[in-house]
């Protein structure tokens, strides 16, 4: 422990983020400070941050430190929860899209950046969620569909209710939408019912924002009982289904499946960089809505639409995860999260985790440095969230399990987690 104190006093230990956050002045004051701070990290040899991958996200990777330091480390930072990252056959699609379409799209998607390839990925979506009359937008990016759809959808005045451990892309939203934000405490629909209650819906559109599983804890969002009170107060509902999509539910189409709401959901958002393993995002809604906000969301329409390649494989790992393959693959990513939970239960604070998303929360900002480098050294790759990403004091990093985890890679990544609880003081028992 007096190794541990003796470290906590190193100069890039006494500064957090958030105090880089503001402006210090017309000389950049803030800029100049963050970037001493960055290069005391990187003198101290401590740097764990944009590392560069040598391959493919796999559950074992190779990563070359800012030093010039190779590791060999087990992979829990990646949210490729299926691994179709560099599955065969999506790599297969991806390169016969190449090919064909070359490398970009080098448009907006509302003028001339809108290929056959990117029809049949929409058509192929709206068949797979499978309601009549609903269809789908692309975006290029998951930020940029919740920003763009909530700021399209909810004017001026209007009203937007936003759980407090929402995503940084629905708080932006809801800024750019000049909508009036409320909060409510998270998964708390008693609290929700009661912010409901003070906002004047009768002449205002009214947007509940929910997560199908909130990454940042690794639970499911209440999203049956939110549509539930939605409809009380005549409110629309939104769903994230990032980390959810096509890993919750029988078939995979998120938690609004799973709690049996799919049909009373009113939008439904799509991440393509977590399971389907690439990258863009979607809203799901009904044809009307879809025809609206393709015109209307600024992040689509001043973008360049997803890329070929990535939409041809997108395409094919959503074939595999509709069909047996994701049927095992859903099963095995249950079963996996399950044991490493049971491995850490007890002895860390996992939180309120039910999910692939497990939080170990070890509180203090000032320990995330030597612990990520204590980790790599370990022999494992875990992504940290601190303040201000979490609240003050929850500093946690973020195991992601996948469906390609074996027994072991399970086993050594507990036991390196464990062993840094112990030095770092936040095993429990301590």
């Amino acid at each position: 422990m007096d190794q541990i104190k003796k470290e906590l006093k190193q100069p890039y230990t006494e500064y957090t983020l958030d105090m880089f956050l503001r402006s210090a002045g017309k000389d950049h004051a803030e800029i100049h400070q963050f970037n001493r701070w960055r290069e005391e990290v990187i003198k101290a040899g401590k740097y764990t941050f944009e590392i560069p991958h040598l391959y493919a996200q796999k559950s074992e990777i190779e990563v070359q430190r800012i030093t010039g330091e190779k590791y060999n480390l087990i992979n829990f930072a990646s949210y490729n929860y299926l691994g179709y990252s560099y599955h065969p056959e999506v790599l297969s699609s991806a390169k016969e899209a190449l090919d064909t379409y070359g490398l970009g799209a080098t448009g907006s998607p509302l003028l001339n950046g809108t290929f056959n390839l990117h029809k049949i990925f929409e058509r192929k979506l709206a068949e797979y969620f499978g309601l009549e009359g609903y269809g789908v937008s692309l975006f290029s990016s998951g930020y940029g569909a919740n920003i763009g759809v909530i700021s399209a959808y909810i004017h001026k005045g209007e009203h937007v209710v936003l759980d407090r451990s929402s995503h940084a892309s629905l708080f932006d939203g809801a800024l750019l939408s000049q909508g009036k934000i409320t909060l409510f405490k998270h998964n708390d629909i008693e609290h929700l019912e009661k912010v409901l209650k003070r906002i004047s819906h009768e002449n205002s559109r009214v947007l509940i924002c929910t997560e199908g599983v909130y990454s940042a804890d690794g639970d499911y969002g209440k999203v049956k009982e939110i549509v539930q009170v939605a409809k009380r107060y005549d409110a629309k509902v939104l769903v994230d289904e990032a980390h959810s999509l096509l890993l919750a539910g029988s078939n995979g189409k998120g938690v609004a499946e799973e709690q049996g709401v799919l049909e009373d959901v009113d939008l439904i958002i799509g991440t393509f960089s977590k399971s389907f393993a690439g990258v863009g995002g979607c809203l799901y809604a009904k044809e009307e809505i879809i025809n609206y906000i393709n015109y209307y969301a600024r992040s689509r329409v001043f973008s360049c639409a997803i890329d070929p390649a990535v939409t041809g494989g997108l395409i094919k790992a959503l074939e595999l995860a509709g069909g047996s393959d994701g049927k095992i693959k859903r099963v095995k990513i249950k079963k996996n999260a399950k044991y490493f939970r049971s491995k850490l239960f007890g002895k860390v604070d996992i939180g309120t985790s039910e999910t692939w998303i497990i939080p170990v929360i070890y509180g203090h900002e000032r320990i995330t440095i030597p612990l990520s480098d204590f980790l790599h050294k370990e022999g494992v790759d875990i992504s940290l969230m601190m303040f201000p990403a979490v609240p003050k004091n929850k500093s946690r990093l973020r195991v992601f399990v996948t469906s390609e985890h074996s027994k072991e890679h399970m086993d050594k990544g507990a036991d390196a987690i464990l062993k840094a609880a112990k030095k770092f003081g936040f095993l429990l028992d301590d």
